[in-house]
């Protein structure tokens, strides 16, 4: 075989190794895939012509709440869920204007809005063989017929007396249907739990604390670093029995690897807030675990933030990619986590094979790859009746829930997130079941810059930006990429723009009604044109000033956000609205 034949057939190889599947044009997870990519193969919107797309269609929800959810779409229907009461519009895409073809009210229990942390939002359902999943705020799992709207079964599975409430958006894993409980801030018990996708009969529920038959650790349980291995942990790195009001809920994205047939879930902040009422390590909470979907039997996990000292959580997104990693093919976890530090890990074992700041930090120095370890900053830990000031980032952390996406063409990672740090100052927190158990009063303001708001295109390879906008707000809402190389993210001041995903080059912008937290998706119409779609409506923890009308002359309200975001109010109104785009019709 000559030199030039070799070549040519290795770089088809290569070449092979990178092909993406077909984009089928359909959105059925909020993440898109369960690798949480938020890509969109289709590539009729490019860098080239994304300036002339106009408003094809829109549709009012009628509701006034933060809408967070990702449209769902398939087989021709547009599915949207709302904030409570969480009502369920399927839009008929085969006609024009998209006309609504049923609506589902599921009718939760009204006290659960006293309950709900961070506003009555829902980030959205699931779609697998004709039926629709979602949850409730009332912490209910709901499956509809997606044709006629019909309900299939309900299962309760949390009680909003304890402060457990709902909002996350299903993940559906061959015959499971996989949900989490929100609460960690009224000191409730985080778990994941599996429902037969048939049924609703709960299979199995994983918690975040406790003993180790609670939290489904067995003998295949294998961490890779060595805080994380011992038994029962869950109760020895808490003080006694405070894992039984620990927090550490399920309320991010969850990512499903078909390979290796695990789930990987992050585990939010334990509770109280204040650190000083729960010393040790707070396993399980603020970190990210691997389980079988099957069994829920956990693999491994890594605690990002232990002893969390900063309400970093560690619910965040976990994007899985395939890449060479110095030199050999890996199979990696991209997690762009609240505490600052973008992590790229194996996600066979739970290694960390690099985190690199992708904010401003001062609550830490790094993190130690041997150990995997986060490295606090002491001169930044909160106290007791003493404010300690320039937290950066603040307790939403360098990015929050906002999930960013993943272009395996520019190969970067796209990441909504804030500018943000605070001052705060702990105090002794009470529990009592069914009311906040936080213990930190919180002001938070604008970071190095001023700028309160970031997009940031991310290497992680390189583990450096590729290019960032900064923007006046936070960037509450989502990422959308797609092969057209057009990335795609709205502001809170409700501007929808798109930009060029090689450079960063503004390329459209559109003025929406109200600010947008939502999650943008893309799609195939019957008609056979790419359309982009994402719902406004101002509101989630950091809109609250809006949507909740808090006073703003109330600093710490809000978990302190109102401190930073006086002025939303003037830039922004309460709402609920769909937009939908595409290029004018005819154009290629």
């Amino acid at each position: 075989m000559s030199r030039t034949l070799s070549t040519c057939l290795a770089l088809l190889v290569l070449a092979a190794a990178h092909a993406q599947p077909a984009d089928d044009g359909e959105w059925r997870l909020a993440g898109k895939d369960p690798a949480n990519t938020r890509f969109s193969g289709l590539t009729q919107i490019t860098a080239a012509n994304a300036g002339q797309l106009q408003l094809a269609f829109s549709f009012s929800t009628g509701q006034k709440n933060g809408q967070e959810a990702a449209p769902i779409v398939a087989d021709g229907t547009m599915y949207i869920v709302g904030p409570f009461p969480n009502p369920v519009f399927a839009l008929d895409l085969t006609k024009p204007g998209a006309p609504l073809k049923w609506k589902f009210e599921p009718k939760p229990e009204s006290n659960a809005q006293g309950v709900a942390c961070c506003d009555t939002v829902n980030r959205g359902a699931a779609y697998a063989d004709g039926r629709l999943f979602f949850n409730t705020l009332d912490s209910q799992t709901i499956a509809l017929d997606a044709r006629s709207g019909k309900e299939l079964w309900r299962a309760k599975l949390g009680d909003i007396k304890m402060g457990e409430s709902m909002t996350m958006a299903p993940l559906v894993v061959k015959d499971k249907v996989l949900v989490g409980n929100s609460g960690g801030e009224f000191g409730v018990r985080g778990w994941l739990t599996a429902l037969d996708a048939a049924t609703g009969k709960i299979a199995w529920r994983a918690y975040s604390t406790g003993p180790d038959k609670d939290v489904l650790i067995g003998p295949n349980f294998k961490p890779w670093y060595a805080s994380d291995r011992g038994t029962d942990l869950g109760v020895k790195s808490w003080p006694p029995d405070a894992w039984k009001i620990g927090g550490g809920t399920v309320w991010g994205f969850l990512s499903y690897d078909p390979v290796l047939d695990l789930v990987y879930h992050g585990t939010a902040n334990p509770g109280p807030w204040n650190p000083d009422q729960r010393p040790g390590d707070n396993k399980w909470t603020s970190g990210v675990f691997a389980r079988r979907p099957a069994t829920g039997e956990a693999i491994w996990y890594h605690q990002q933030s232990p002893h969390d000292l900063h309400d970093y959580d560690g619910v965040n997104e976990n994007i899985l990619v395939d890449l060479d990693w110095q030199g050999a093919p890996r199979k990696l976890l991209l997690r762009a986590d609240r505490n600052g530090y973008l992590y790229v890990m194996d996600r066979a074992t739970g290694q960390v094979l690099s985190a690199k700041p992708f904010v401003h930090i001062t609550t830490s120095t790094g993190v130690d790859l041997q150990t995997g370890r986060l490295q606090y900053n002491a001169a930044k830990n909160p106290r007791g009746g003493e404010p300690t000031r320039s937290i950066c980032p603040a307790g939403p952390g360098g990015k929050d829930w906002q999930p960013a996406a993943w272009s395996p063409r520019t190969r970067l990672m796209y990441i909504p997130h804030q500018n943000i740090c605070q001052d705060a100052v702990t105090y002794e927190a009470s529990y009592i079941a069914g009311t906040p158990f936080v213990g930190v009063d919180a002001k938070m303001y604008p970071g190095p810059g001023g700028n309160r708001g970031v997009f940031t295109a991310w290497d992680p390879i390189a583990g450096r930006k590729a290019w960032e906008i900064g923007e006046e707000y936070p960037v509450w809402s989502g990422a959308l990429v797609t092969a057209g190389d057009v990335v795609f993210y709205g502001t809170m001041d409700g501007v929808f723009k798109a930009f060029d995903a090689r450079n960063g080059r503004l390329l459209w912008q559109f003025k929406t009604a109200s600010g947008i937290i939502g999650q943008p998706v893309s799609y195939r119409g019957p008609d056979g044109r790419q359309y982009i779609a994402v719902l406004a409506g101002i509101g989630g923890w950091a809109g609250a000033i809006v949507s909740g009308n808090l006073d703003p002359r109330d600093a710490t309200a809000g978990g302190g956000w109102v401190n930073t975001l006086r002025d939303l109010p003037l830039a922004t109104k309460r709402g609920g609205e769909l937009y939908v785009f595409a290029l004018p019709a005819g154009m290629k």
